[in-house]
């Protein structure tokens, strides 16, 4: 089953006019919707709304144009990372799954999806949420029609972080968490990038006081992110299939640091698209659909040799720094500043750089 892939802009906080437009110019049914992977405008925190404003419009569009009832459409896994710091513009780019086939010898796109058991406050930042995450990452491989793990290039997540009301909730059942709610996003992202990681033979399982220490410990193609909007993990699984059909290719590298465009097209030329030694944005043909990549601040406080101010700076988090100077480094690389750039890579490639994937239109 071939999977269809569009990136479009979002015009504000609540628009989804990008998908309707595809739905209605035929190039995929409401119905074959699959997954949704987007950045939108708000402050990338805890209390970024404009997930949750951009998730209702986006649904609300499947359910009036298709023919899926609520239940089904809340299952669809929309997957939104805020905060658009620098030059990256709003987008989404959405996944759909039609009856196409395609030759046996040709590699193309599969796509695989999975919730995973649900996530209690007190898991975050253990091994009970590597585990969990572990298992719908196993499923979502499954859905895809994807044995080998190698074939695995991309893996998108969503868990819950911590607030008030959650670690409430956890201390009235007995239970204590495992961090602050502030620092929760960054120990939900890490600790999910353990279970993508063990899922894909990358790691064998850590230890718990490994979990958001050991950074040696991390995955090559997980992109976590986490909000308030969900209890459990919604995992988005993308790899090569064999047969799959379709015109699309995934593959992925890491950058090695927030200014290894290197990085960027190595991941280009591991989905199939040839480029010179010394590529430009001009090179990509208009064959690259998306990159998305994580990043955050050198804990070391240095880059390349040069000092960093971003881990001192009291009046701009770190975050919004290194996610808006890698948005630019990556929009200067493929021409384009509609790309998904998201931080907290704790666990997610190697440390001060991040895991990067291409989708590229690899043809018929």
């Amino acid at each position: 089953m071939a999977i269809e892939v569009a990136k479009v802009e979002l015009k504000n906080v609540a628009d989804a006019s990008g998908v309707e437009t595809c739905i209605t110019k035929g190039q995929f049914t409401a119905d074959e919707v699959v997954a949704v992977i987007g950045k939108t405008e708000g402050n990338g925190g805890v209390n970024d709304f404009t997930r949750i404003l951009a998730d209702q419009a986006f649904r609300r569009v499947l359910a009036r144009l298709g023919s899926r009832g609520e239940s089904a459409i809340a299952q669809v896994p929309m997957v939104w990372s805020g905060g658009c710091d620098g030059v990256i513009t709003p987008h989404a780019t959405i996944f759909a799954r039609n009856k196409k086939s395609g030759p046996a010898a040709q590699a193309r796109i599969a796509i695989g999806t999975a919730l995973s058991a649900e996530l209690l406050p007190e898991d975050v930042g253990r091994l009970a949420m590597v585990e969990k995450v572990a298992q719908a990452v196993r499923a979502a491989m499954r859905d895809a029609g994807i044995e080998n793990a190698a074939d695995v290039h991309y893996v998108q997540t969503k868990t819950p972080l911590l607030t008030i009301d959650s670690v409430r909730d956890a201390q009235a059942r007995g239970k204590h968490v495992a961090c602050e709610v502030h620092d929760s996003m960054g120990v939900s992202n890490g600790t999910t990038a353990l279970g993508i990681a063990v899922a894909l033979g990358e790691i064998a399982m850590p230890r718990e006081d490994e979990i958001c220490k050991n950074l040696d410990l991390y995955s090559s193609v997980a992109s976590c992110s986490s909000g308030v909007e969900l209890t459990q993990a919604q995992i988005v699984l993308i790899g090569n299939k064999a047969g799959a059909g379709g015109r699309y290719r995934i593959g992925h590298s890491v950058m090695k640091d927030a200014l290894d465009s290197d990085g960027i097209y190595d991941a280009i030329r591991s989905a199939g698209l040839e480029l010179p030694a010394r590529p430009r944005a001009e090179d990509l043909g208009g064959r690259l659909v998306n990159c998305f990549m994580k990043c955050e601040a050198d804990r070391r406080g240095t880059l390349r040799g040069r000092r960093q101010i971003m881990l001192d700076d009291s009046d701009v988090h770190h975050h919004r720094h290194s996610k808006a100077a890698v948005g630019g480094v990556a929009a200067a690389a493929i021409g384009d500043p509609a790309v998904f750039v998201s931080v907290d890579a704790m666990h997610q490639g190697p440390h001060g750089g991040g895991p990067v994937v291409a989708i590229i239109d690899a043809g018929e």
